[in-house]
């Protein structure tokens, strides 16, 4: 009988110890993914996202390339559209580029660090490892961590991801909000450590030409460098981001490069409540009149917070622009502006990012409040001084997707 007893215990050491050899738990998979994100020094991605913020759900690609220490490009194309904007950090600040409209955004901002956007590696590991209450599965493919949501954003609560077992390479995202909905998913189709990036491939004037050149498109899944893309050698000088907007210029005279972030003209006053429009008060005027080409209409938001209605909305005279006005109250007061802007000499203000999910918002102002974005060669404001951001990125999304009436 003690022989018995001998073996069987022998026979479950050997098990269990058969068992440690095969699988991993949680806090083994942590070890391993601070060692990746330590030991990294690149990364290239692809995939597809999906919103479901609004009545249809709306899919963007996906490309996310990383280079250590603080060089980021982000390329969401809209699928429906087939418009790229572009997401740049490199030495000289950061980017919001829409190259087929040939306009850019330069803000200060120290983004991404310490704001989380669900495409970014390093955004979801901190994510895992920064929740001490985090569930883990073990899946056939898949380790999976369900934890809390570090979103700049209250709608969102938990999210779900899926590491690949071989690399720990992100598979899919979810993040669901307090009811258990999916808000946002992502589903990765490649993803890579260690790619050699070119030269330039991070600097602006690079990527705001490369989408015009021999017909190719910078920031698509096609998961070539810009450079690449055009066929342009490692030896080219990357450009100036800085002195991009002025060559820009000179070479289009029709004005279409715009180089700023937040509405902000060359003083650094902020807009106020009534009139959004005020902040380009100090702006030269184009030629551009309001009944061109450039006219898009009204652009309304299918959503607003409980208690607010439309006050009124108005074409602005005088602008230069084609630029309409739209005031809100109730609950809440706010003032939504766009324009299709033309070239301005605009100077760096700070700001802070929001995550739109389609693009990035830069909010400037202090009791005040101004979130600015870009969308289809449009840009947009919201002011107001008690409007949560959670609310702006809610009007924001359903903006995106409408047409001007």
């Amino acid at each position: 009988m003690r022989r018995i007893s001998w073996m069987l215990a022998m026979v479950l050491v050997l098990s269990a110890l058969l068992a440690a050899c095969g699988k991993k738990d949680a806090a083994a998979v942590v070890k391993d993914l601070n060692e990746v994100v330590g030991e990294m020094e690149s990364y290239q991605g692809a995939g597809i996202m999906t919103l479901h913020t609004g009545d249809t759900p709306q899919q963007y690609k996906v490309e996310v390339w990383h280079q250590k220490p603080s060089y980021y490009r982000i390329a969401l194309t809209n699928a429906k559209k087939d418009v790229t904007q572009i997401v740049l950090r490199n030495d000289e600040g950061v980017f919001v580029l829409t190259p087929s409209q040939n306009k850019s955004f330069r803000f200060q901002s120290n983004w991404p660090d310490n704001q989380g956007q669900v495409y970014l590696y390093e955004t979801l590991i901190r994510s895992i490892t920064g929740d001490s209450t985090r569930q883990f599965a073990d899946e056939k493919e898949s380790y999976v961590f369900d934890v809390a949501a570090n979103y700049n954003t209250h709608a969102l609560v938990r999210q779900k991801i899926w590491l690949n077992k071989s690399d720990y390479a992100p598979k899919q995202v979810e993040v669901s909000d307090s009811n258990a909905n999916v808000v946002v998913d992502v589903k990765f189709d490649s993803f890579k450590f260690g790619t050699a990036f070119e030269k330039d491939a991070f600097d602006m004037q690079r990527n705001m030409t490369a989408a015009t050149q021999d017909g190719s498109k910078a920031g698509t899944d096609s998961g070539a460098a810009p450079a690449e893309q055009t066929g342009e050698t490692d030896g080219k000088e990357p450009a100036n981001p800085q002195a991009a907007p002025e060559k820009a210029s000179e070479s289009n005279p029709s004005g279409t490069v715009s180089d700023g972030q937040t509405g902000v003209s060359g003083n650094t006053e902020q807009p106020d409540s009534e009139d959004p429009a005020s902040g380009q008060g100090t702006e030269e005027p184009t030629s551009a009149e309001p009944e061109g080409s450039d006219s898009f209409g009204v652009i309304q938001p299918t959503y607003a917070p409980e208690g607010v209605k439309l006050k009124d909305d108005q074409i602005v005279e005088g602008s230069g622009d084609y630029s309409v006005m739209l005031r809100y109250e109730g609950t809440y007061n706010y003032t939504i502006f766009e324009a299709r802007p033309q070239d301005r000499a605009v100077s760096l203000a700070p700001s802070r990012v929001l995550d739109l999910g389609f693009t990035l918002g830069m909010i400037s102002g202090d009791a005040l409040q101004t979130l600015t974005w870009m969308s289809d060669g449009v840009e947009y404001r919201i002011t107001s001084s008690d409007l949560p951001d959670n609310e702006m990125v809610q009007i924001a999304t359903s903006m995106q997707e409408e047409s001007g009436k």
